[in-house]
């Protein structure tokens, strides 16, 4: 018998793949669940159960949280990276991931095609795809939502007439959670004007007033909280866990798709944007005005190829090597006020504070400097454009 490796999330999608595939095309299917930080025990545990009832011939849970961050979360701490000014890629980064893993599985048990259940026209399809090509282009790839142009209907009829029950008021939210934050995807996302209702964000507000947490970074990473050290992962868990009670990190994402069309999505992401603006903080301390410069490009440019899929370009791994080169200054210790829906930067304590000199305060004392340097220089300063005003006879009108 065929065999197929499907990347199985426990959702409507991979559900009516798994079945699809075994009962419609005969194939012995395999199904792999690649966690990047979104489940507990007792979650993986049911979809491993609910994967062997809808007839996985063999499932396996594979947990990377430790080498997705090291390998994707910490460059895009690095590169402050946030798409549009607004996403964090919580969900595109994860996917590249989860790709990887469930190719170098499909080569392990000696798959002959590899399935996901992406749809035609989202970014996902890419994503995968383009890591599978890569790693494995022997192996075939296999995509029944994409190939049979589904609807959501279409699938939660198709496992209901197989005796799969699939309540469609869920099947209406797409919700893919992982270290790096929480996508929520529905019906209002389909529009340009109505916003997410509040209890479709898997996070409620729990707490009121102000509560003030402070971040320890060390060359760029964030080691602890509170005074409390601990490994990176598990101290985004901790913040996450903290800015949760104040429902912070909620918002909705408006992009241009990889493949050409505008896309809209909810997430929710407390910790990163917690995190990035923190770090991003502590880099306007201690960091030169170049090296802010070139790390704002290629940090978009980083941050826009890991969104498009292409991680596996050489490339990336020149940027990364000069995103971690930046980060031997980024020392210190920022302060955060938690608030209901939001969160406020309060200020930065470091060794390497490149503000607290003894060269000169803003706009108060020249130390370093006497009047006359401070003209000359001026005068310098302005030589190519009155250079070009007094040639071209500009008068500036």
């Amino acid at each position: 018998m065929k065999k197929v490796v499907l990347a199985y999330s426990g959702g409507l999608d991979t559900s009516y793949c798994l079945k699809y595939l075994k009962n419609e095309k005969g194939y012995e299917v395999h199904t792999v669940l690649v966690d990047t930080g979104g489940f507990d025990a007792e979650e993986l545990s049911a979809i491993e159960k609910r994967a062997y009832e809808l007839g996985s011939a063999q499932h396996a849970n594979l947990t990377i949280v430790d080498k997705y961050y090291d390998k994707a979360i910490k460059y895009l701490i690095f590169g402050n990276v946030l798409k549009n000014n607004t996403y964090p890629l919580s969900v595109s980064a994860e996917r590249v991931f989860q790709a990887i893993e469930a190719i170098k599985y499909a080569k392990k048990v000696g798959a002959s095609a590899i399935a996901h259940g992406s749809t035609g026209a989202g970014n996902d399809q890419i994503r995968f795809d383009l890591i599978f090509q890569t790693i494995a282009p022997e192996i075939e790839i296999i995509t029944p939502i994409r190939d049979l142009k589904l609807s959501r209907q279409e699938e939660v009829d198709y496992l209901s007439k197989n005796g799969v029950h699939y309540s469609w008021e869920k099947a209406q939210y797409s919700i893919n959670k992982g270290l790096w934050g929480t996508s929520v995807g529905g019906k209002e996302t389909l529009t340009s004007s109505q916003p997410l209702p509040s209890d479709a964000y898997p996070s409620q507000l729990q707490k009121e007033g102000e509560e003030k947490v402070r971040l320890h970074f060390e060359k760029g990473e964030l080691v602890g909280l509170n005074g409390q050290f601990d490994k990176p992962s598990n101290n985004i868990v901790a913040l996450e866990k903290l800015a949760n009670a104040y429902a912070i990190g909620r918002d909705i994402h408006v992009g241009d798709t990889i493949i050409g069309i505008k896309g809209r999505v909810g997430f929710e992401a407390a910790a990163p944007l917690i995190i990035i603006k923190a770090h991003h903080l502590l880099e306007k301390h201690t960091l030169g005005k170049w090296q802010q410069y070139w790390k704002e490009q290629l940090g978009n440019w980083y941050g826009m190829l890991f969104h498009e899929g292409q991680f596996l370009d050489p490339v990336m791994r020149n940027i990364e090597t000069f995103l971690q080169d930046t980060q031997n200054t980024v020392n210190g210790v920022v302060t955060v006020s938690l608030k209901p829906y939001h969160f406020s930067l309060d200020g930065i304590e470091s060794d390497n504070d490149l503000m607290n000199t003894g060269f000169g305060q803003y706009g108060e004392m020249n130390n370093a400097w006497t009047s006359d340097d401070a003209k000359g220089f001026i005068k310098i300063l302005g030589n190519a454009q009155n250079i070009f005003s007094s040639v071209n006879k500009l008068d500036h009108d």
